[in-house]
């Protein structure tokens, strides 16, 4: 036991290890070891040998071998038809015709689809001359598989050499019942011209309907065209015109009809085409039809037909801006210009109502302000270019309808319509129009231009009570009671011009200078013996009222005012007066604060010290002693340091006046940094 023990170990032979595991350089895959091994074993088969048959009983030999090889491989596989049709190949290379006919009817009984079946088939019976034959397969083939086209090809070839026109025209017609493929109609068109029977050829009008594509019309009218039948052309053309209809124009069709007029000679037809297409194409798939029209303007037309090409083009590119955003005003006013110089008023009003029809979205001015100038311009349009008072009054009414005024209004459209109204010679609608703008929504532009009109008429009554009213509505502006005073001294009213400025100067919002510069020029202007004295004290009561002006501007501007007035008319003494009323202008600093209340650093700025304010000012008497005695800056700083010691006060003027030394006497810079960096600390 122990022996066959030792024996069985001996036999098993060691497994070698793999030393280097790694994938081979050139892989070999299992399809490449199969076709390998095929190919050697067609190499190792030997060519069969070559029989050379000698008598008849060797050849009925010969074909029964044969024969059963070939029902064996049929038997092993029926649904192989290469074996069928290779099998009737045989017999019909022995002429065995009748054999060969019952193995492909055998096969068309396992595969009646196979359409290579009966292709063999039919040209079998055609090669040995059995018509009527080929004819029953044909029949049976085109009834089976109605939809191969090779069966119709071939059978309305065979009857076609064979003479049989009739029979001919009469597959061509089974065939197109079937509604083939364009170039079976174009065959049975083309084989109907082969024997000038023009008038049997009605395939085009059923081939438009079949298959309406655009290049089939365009054939069919040149059909119409070549015999001479110039007038069924034309209406070919139209037809397919009126076929596919706006929806979908095709820039093709109307340049092959403008080109079949041309040669026509109906140049004027032709123009017609070309503006109607140019009307209803996409400027982007027109590109071929303005390239055509300019050519056929360029030959036939004048300067006035090419500018109408240009145009056209222009046209085309403005529809497609104003179609992509319809709220793009400045595309609708480049379209409106163009329209205007070029188009009927019927076409200006069109393109007008699209426009105005796209209101802005949001109830905000400044969308409105580009879209109000459509209405305006389309009001101009009708007065001064169509002449149509009653469309321009039309206009302007609808689009102060459309305005909400209660949130916004457009003075300049209410005045626009007064204006046009007393062209019209209608006085009291322009009145009435600008009355009812003042009290929907009153403007200082409306006020001023209803008082303008006023004026112009010499109605100095209703300008008097529309200041009035204006003045109600806006009583600080100080530019309407110096107007209003201005009118009542045109008219001579001297006591009423004065008591107007008396009210304005009493109004307490309305403390500007104007007024009081207006007042004192009014009373210079008043020849008497004490204007001067008038003048004089206006300007005096003016700068008692603007000493507690915040703005330090204006009671500049009236000393400026009165320094002038004095230099002219004045003395000496008035105007050394003056002189020392006029303010020191000094540079300060201001602490600036950022959004969010951090420090954002300092700025600087200038002042006015009036002398007349100074002398309330316990800080700048402190400044003028400083200066009296020269005393510096860093003495000045040193002061304000002990006196914050003791007391509560601010150092902020002592700081100011500092500077101000710091100016004046030229004080060394590091001195004060130092000082600076000491506070900080």
């Amino acid at each position: 036991k122990m022996a066959s023990t030792a024996a069985g170990k001996q036999r098993i032979p060691k497994v070698a290890k793999v030393k280097n595991k790694a994938p081979a350089e050139v892989q070999i895959t299992a399809e490449q070891l199969l076709r390998e091994a095929k190919e050697r074993e067609l190499e190792l088969l030997p060519p069969p040998p070559k029989q050379k048959i000698t008598d008849e009983e060797e050849l009925n030999d010969y074909k029964l071998k044969k024969r059963k090889g070939f029902e064996d491989n049929i038997r092993k596989n029926r649904t192989v038809i290469s074996n069928w049709i290779k099998y009737a190949q045989w017999e019909e290379s022995l002429k065995e015709v009748q054999r060969a006919r019952s193995i492909y009817e055998r096969a068309l009984d396992v595969d009646h689809r196979n359409i290579a079946l009966w292709l063999k088939y039919a040209e079998m019976e055609m090669k040995n001359r059995q018509v009527n034959h080929a004819r029953n397969i044909w029949d049976r083939a085109i009834t089976i598989l109605p939809r191969v086209n090779q069966f119709w090809y071939k059978y309305s070839y065979m009857e076609e050499m064979l003479g049989n026109i009739a029979g001919c025209r009469q597959v061509f017609e089974r065939w197109t019942e079937w509604e083939p493929e364009e170039q079976a109609w174009h065959s049975y068109i083309n084989f109907e011209l082969r024997y000038k029977e023009i008038d049997k050829v009605l395939n085009y009008s059923v081939l438009v309907i079949v298959h309406p594509d655009v290049k089939n019309w365009i054939k069919y009218a040149r059909f119409e065209e070549k015999h001479g039948y110039i007038a069924h052309g034309r209406k070919v053309f139209e037809r397919a015109v009126e076929f596919f209809g706006e929806e979908h124009v095709d820039e093709n069709l109307f340049v092959a009809f403008a080109r079949f007029e041309e040669k026509q000679k109906e140049f004027e037809r032709v123009r017609v085409i070309y503006k109607y297409a140019l009307d209803r194409i996409p400027k982007q798939q027109a590109q071929e039809l303005f390239k055509f029209y300019t050519v056929f303007e360029k030959k036939f037309g004048d300067r006035r037909g090419i500018e109408d090409v240009i145009v056209s083009k222009r046209r085309f590119q403005y529809e497609e801006e104003v179609k992509a955003n319809p709220h793009n005003y400045d595309a609708w006013f480049d379209y409106l210009r163009l329209v205007e110089s070029d188009a009927d008023p019927d076409t200006a009003r069109e393109v007008y109502e699209r426009a105005i029809a796209n209101i802005p979205p949001i109830q905000e001015k400044r969308h409105w302000r580009r879209y109000i100038y459509l209405w305006i311009n389309y009001a101009l349009y009708e007065e001064l270019e169509v002449k149509d008072p009653e469309r321009t009054r039309q206009v302007y009414q609808a689009c102060l309808d459309l305005i909400p005024h209660k949130k916004f209004t457009f003075a300049k459209m209410w005045l626009l319509y007064a204006q046009f109204e007393i062209r019209q010679k209608n006085l009291q609608a322009a009145r009435r129009g600008l009355g009812t703008a003042i009290g929907k929504c009153p403007k200082n532009k409306l006020f001023k231009g209803y008082i303008e009109l006023e004026l112009q008429l010499r109605e100095f009554d209703r300008c008097r009570k529309l200041y009035e009213k204006y003045l109600e509505f806006a009583p600080e502006n100080c530019t309407t009671w110096i107007k209003f005073s201005e009118l009542e001294t045109i008219l001579g009213d001297t006591e009423r011009a004065r008591a107007i400025f008396e009210l304005a100067i009493g109004q307490p919002r309305l403390d500007m200078p104007e007024v009081w510069i207006s007042y004192a020029q009014f009373e210079l202007s008043i020849d008497s013996t004490d204007q001067l004295q008038k003048c004089r004290a206006i300007f005096e009561e003016a700068n008692k009222g603007l000493r507690s002006c915040e703005e330090k501007e204006e009671r500049l501007m009236l000393l400026e005012s009165w320094k002038e007035f004095e230099l002219e008319f004045g003395s000496e003494t008035t105007r050394e007066r003056v002189k020392k009323l006029l303010p020191e202008k000094v540079k300060k600093r201001r602490k600036l604060t950022a959004e969010d209340g951090s420090d954002a650093g300092w700025e600087e700025y200038y002042d006015y010290i009036f002398p007349e304010d100074a002398a309330n000012q316990p800080n700048l008497k402190l400044l003028a002693m400083c200066l009296l005695e020269n005393i510096s800056a860093i003495e000045l700083i040193k002061a304000a340091d002990i006196i914050t010691l003791g007391c509560s006060c601010k150092l902020i003027p002592f700081i100011e006046i500092a500077i101000f030394l710091f100016n004046i006497s030229k004080v060394n810079s590091d001195s004060l940094t130092h000082w600076h960096k000491k506070k900080k600390s």
